[in-house]
């Protein structure tokens, strides 16, 4: 083998590495992508199965909802009791699971 043909072989081999490393790239991405969906779906999963645990306390806490004066008729208290349930009934994160506690665009929507 002449020198070029061998220099030609590395230069080949050095573009396929970058191909696999842009592939890998790729491809670690999709992975963090799905293990978070994967973590979203868990917890909403276990949620609703805590939900369907407990089936009296929906009941007492649309009465405390009520208490507070946040429902104004059949549809508030529908909204009041999905985001008693965990759920954002906000224009922003509208049906989407609450993570972190109370959201302020749901409680000032659920005040007026």
């Amino acid at each position: 083998m002449d020198k070029q043909s061998v220099f030609e072989q590395v230069a080949q081999l050095e573009e396929r590495l970058g191909e696999f490393y842009q592939e890998l790239g790729s491809l670690k991405k999709k992975i963090v992508e799905l293990l978070e969906e994967n973590q979203t779906l868990t917890m909403e999963n276990e949620h609703l199965r805590q939900r369907l645990e407990t089936s009296e306390p929906a009941k007492s806490s649309g009465d405390e909802l009520e208490q507070r004066g946040m429902i104004h008729g059949e549809g508030y208290d529908n909204l009041a009791r999905l985001y008693h349930e965990g759920f954002h009934v906000c224009n922003v994160q509208y049906g989407s699971l609450r993570t972190e506690g109370d959201c302020l665009f749901c409680l000032s929507f659920l005040n007026k």
